[in-house]
């Protein structure tokens, strides 16, 4: 088949995963329904620009309304906002500076070469943020286009508001929907993974013949898991920009939640630094036959304490507020485990070599975890302490919590 034969193949292919991609938006909420309604948006956004300023306004800037009304619809409302303002200001200094060049030094080439340079300088005033090239952008229109005139940068000004303003009713229109359940539930996921793993970690440690492929993928897995928690705390920050501004209402226990994704999110990115290093002994362990100079109670209560640090996982990443006493007592008794170990450590009999060096540092990494697990304990319980006014209300009236997403 020839290559001209094959492109109405890839049409088809493109048409039909687009297709899949419109179906699954529009059954369930989530980040593809979110992208698929942003562009709708959009569109509407700067075609209605485009024609309230091809109808009112100059041709010369009727441009700049839906070029405005694509920066001012953005992912959240909050940054839509922030683009807004930053780009009317970078307008505002661009078509000033523009106006004043012209009025006092004339349409020259140097006099153009000057505006740019400053410019340039003006747009790298940190409270532009991203816009701050439209600085440079608008001024060379208003000087080229418009030779500085007054009724041109009037235009021009209107233009930009409209696009603006046409940009955020859009927005607003048909707010983002908040995805703060979303986000705990990845947390929930991503400590799900963690326990299963540290589970399986622990029958490792307990078996009498390791698979040593299999300790392998765990140390290829905790890469991944590092890299998820990198995502997941990205799509913390992006909700918690989605909170600001935005018209649909919040349900109880939102102002709680996502603090407490991230701090949850901070002790497992912890917890996979030391299962990472632990599983590395381990692997290095079984490459260099020494795992089996360790004393068999060893391996079992260290595979127990695992175990138990496995469950710790499992109840510190609920998406609701554990019981504070419980978790307590497990991580207490996970201590116990691990002070058992090292006391066995310091009393039993001469072993071969060279285990007192690989059972060290074993113990080094389970303490660790546990500190760990015990430091996000106490982070935890001091973010679901904090009353919002609505909790407070509620515990005088009775009233009872709801919790949603909304779509």
């Amino acid at each position: 088949m020839s290559r001209r034969d094959k492109v109405p193949e890839k049409v088809w292919a493109a048409a039909a995963e687009t297709a899949a991609y419109v179906r699954r938006a529009v059954r369930s909420s989530g980040s593809e329904r979110d992208d698929l309604l942003l562009t709708a948006k959009t569109v509407a956004a700067a075609t209605a620009a485009w024609m309230l300023a091809h109808h009112f306004l100059p041709s010369t800037v009727s441009t700049f309304a839906p070029f405005t009304a694509l920066v001012a619809v953005q992912a959240t409302v909050y940054r839509s906002f922030r683009e807004s303002v930053q780009y009317l200001l970078a307008m505002s200094l661009g078509a000033t500076l523009a106006a004043v060049v012209a009025a006092t030094l004339g349409l020259h080439a140097w006099t153009l070469a000057l505006l740019t340079l400053i410019a340039l300088r003006l747009g790298r005033v940190r409270g532009l943020g991203q816009q701050g090239i439209q600085v440079a952008v608008v001024g060379l229109f208003a000087f080229s286009s418009g030779e500085g005139r007054i009724d041109y940068i009037g235009h021009l000004a209107v233009s930009v508001v409209v696009g603006a303003l046409c940009g955020l009713a859009a927005h607003l229109a048909l707010a983002p929907a908040r995805h703060t359940s979303h986000r705990q539930q990845d947390v929930a996921h991503l400590y799900d993974g963690l326990s299963r793993r540290t589970e399986g970690l622990a029958g490792t440690f307990e078996a009498s013949a390791p698979d040593a492929d299999q300790v392998r993928q765990w140390r290829q897995d905790w890469r991944r898991l590092s890299a998820d928690c990198d995502r997941i705390r990205g799509s913390i920050d992006v909700e918690e920009e989605n909170a600001k501004l935005n018209p649909r209402r919040s349900f109880d226990g939102d102002a709680q939640a996502l603090p407490r994704a991230r701090e949850a999110l901070t002790v497992a990115q912890r917890c996979v630094d030391h299962l990472r290093s632990l599983t590395r002994t381990l692997d290095f362990a079984l490459a260099d036959e020494e795992l089996d100079t360790l004393p068999g109670t060893f391996r079992t209560g260290l595979g127990s304490l695992l175990r138990r640090v496995a469950t710790v996982m499992e109840e510190l990443g609920k998406p609701s507020p554990t019981d504070d006493d419980r978790l307590t007592g497990m991580i207490d008794a996970a201590e116990a485990d691990l002070g058992t170990l090292e006391r066995q450590e310091l009393t039993a009999p001469e072993v071969r070599p060279p285990a007192p060096t690989l059972q060290g540092t074993l113990l080094t990494d389970a303490a660790r975890l546990l500190a760990e697990l015990r430091w996000g304990r106490q982070a935890l319980a001091a973010v679901s302490a904090v009353e919002t006014p609505r909790t407070r209300a509620q515990a005088r009236t009775g009233a009872p919590e709801r919790k949603a997403d909304q779509a």
